[in-house]
């Protein structure tokens, strides 16, 4: 469970009761994608004929577009994990990135689900002796693609949601 017991107001958007306004929810879902389309290659080399989780990366990107509703980028995030449950290693993270990628929609802190789980699909893929540097690597590419806006925020929840999240940020 990468989510936390106890939500951080920051990450709840204002309709919800919390303070992340829709453009910082956008940005947040946005990065969630970058991050998991980066590991899709791995779940589409071991699985090619496979869509779920490639729709599930359009439907998020076509819910910030106002293109695809909420609820059907969830949908799609679902089936997305459907698409993983079978496999194991680095397809099934990469595949989990995607599904956590098009939750966030529903609930922003799936973001650091799409990234950890992107993380854990490289580390799965590299060799044992290249495993922690793989980690450190794709960490600092996911933070180097942090939008300023929201810069800050994620870089506080991945601190704050660390242990929950496998302990993939640490640096």
């Amino acid at each position: 469970m990468i989510l936390p017991a106890v939500r951080d107001p920051r990450m709840v958007t204002v309709r919800r009761g919390g303070s992340l306004t829709d453009a910082d929810h956008h940005l947040l879902a946005l990065w969630a994608a970058e991050c998991a389309d980066h590991v899709l290659w791995l779940f589409e080399t071991a699985v090619p004929e496979d869509p779920r989780p490639r729709d599930a990366l359009a439907a998020v990107r076509g819910w910030v577009a106002a293109e695809v509703p909420m609820m059907r980028s969830r949908a799609a995030g679902g089936h997305a994990m459907g698409a993983a449950r079978p496999l194991t290693g680095a397809p099934r993270f990469a595949a989990y990135a995607v599904g956590q990628a098009a939750c966030v929609p529903h609930v922003a802190e799936h973001d650091l689900g799409a990234a950890a789980y992107a993380i854990k699909a490289v580390v799965a893929a590299a060799a044992p002796t290249e495993a922690e540097r793989a980690r450190v690597e794709e960490c600092a590419w996911q933070r180097d693609r942090l939008p300023d806006a929201v810069r800050e925020l994620v870089l506080e929840d991945q601190r704050r949601r660390n242990a929950l999240c496998w302990s993939v940020f640490t640096p």
